[in-house]
């Protein structure tokens, strides 16, 4: 029987509630300091760059902590996540957004003469020619798409597994990019790099900022993208990628290597000799719902003619955590 001490790898609800509350708190307290403070520049920005360390350092482990869809798309194509967890993280994060969005709308109700949907008290919302907004468009698409690449190639080199401080300091490297970052572009678009950032405020702040939505949300796209793809062509993997991610839009795979490598090395051809259970930490990989289970007792093997059958417990392939 299993060890009921041991955790069970996350699940896949697991990991979109993980992205959807952690965007939901980046849209809520990012922009609810945003409109606070009139759009201060530095708590803005520390304020993103906080919101996202502090939710890294929390749902990392379960989902990687991605909570915006340039990201995701940068990590499928990096070959850190499969493109089957990518698509289902967007749409998590793009309903957390809206969630952000929705809530702060309804807590700045408490504002006397604040009024919902209003275009001249928009919600942290991103815009190139709109309210205090004064930048070209094809500028704003630049921009974004350029910061979003740096962005999210700092979160490729720090998370990459050849980098020893990567699981500690990781998220704290990112927020503090991120944080920067929105220091410059703050006064030229408020700083999107995220569509699932700037999708929730519009929707809640309406009028013109709704059709000043578009740049943000492929631009910071093409962005990740492009990032996703240069970074192990400069730099290499630091393991193998993860089975549906890179350029293979197959299905499957998980945005844990670890268990989709092992799950690679447990596949056998038709025809040949069945291998050993793929067993960790009390769990066992089951390939028909591709998804971990309690390890199961191996069944003890009849000793063969005129010689002998070692015990179950050495026939069990046991592989160590990674």
């Amino acid at each position: 029987m299993a060890d009921a001490s041991v955790e069970a790898p996350p699940t896949t609800v697991h990991k979109l509630l993980a992205e959807f509350i952690g965007t939901f708190a980046l849209v809520l307290i990012g922009c609810g300091v945003a409109v606070v403070n009139s759009g201060e520049i530095v708590q803005t920005g520390l304020a993103f760059g906080l919101t996202v360390t502090l939710m890294a350092y929390a749902f990392g482990r379960v989902s990687g902590g991605h909570f915006n869809p340039a990201v995701s798309v940068g990590a499928a194509l990096g070959g850190r996540t499969s493109w089957k967890d990518a698509i289902t993280y967007i749409g998590a994060q793009i309903a957390g957004g809206i969630a952000g969005a929705l809530v702060l709308m309804i807590l700045l109700l408490g504002i006397d003469g604040f009024e919902a949907f209003d275009v001249d008290a928009p919600l942290g919302t991103n815009g190139f020619s709109a309210g205090g907004y004064d930048y070209a468009w094809w500028a704003a698409f630049l921009i974004e798409v350029i910061f979003t690449f740096l962005f999210v190639f700092v979160i490729l080199a720090v998370t990459d597994k050849r980098n020893a401080a990567n699981a500690m300091m990781a998220p704290l490297a990112i927020g503090v990019t991120l944080a920067v970052i929105h220091f410059m572009l703050i006064p030229l678009t408020g700083t999107s790099l995220n569509p699932a950032r700037s999708i929730g405020p519009a929707i809640f702040s309406g009028g013109d900022w709704l059709v000043q939505l578009w740049p943000f949300i492929p631009a910071p796209l093409i962005g990740g993208a492009v990032a996703g793809l240069l970074y192990p062509l400069l730099f290499g993997h630091g393991e193998d990628p993860v089975p549906g991610s890179g350029l293979n839009f197959g299905s499957g795979g998980s945005s844990n290597p670890a268990f989709t490598q092992q799950w690679n090395q447990g596949q056998v051809a038709p025809g040949a000799p069945a291998e050993q259970p793929i067993i960790q930490d009390g769990w066992q990989w089951d390939p028909a719902s591709q998804q971990w289970i309690p390890a199961q007792p191996a069944a003890p093997q009849a000793p063969q003619a005129g010689g002998w059958a070692p015990p179950a417990s050495d026939q069990t392939q046991v592989r160590p955590p990674q």
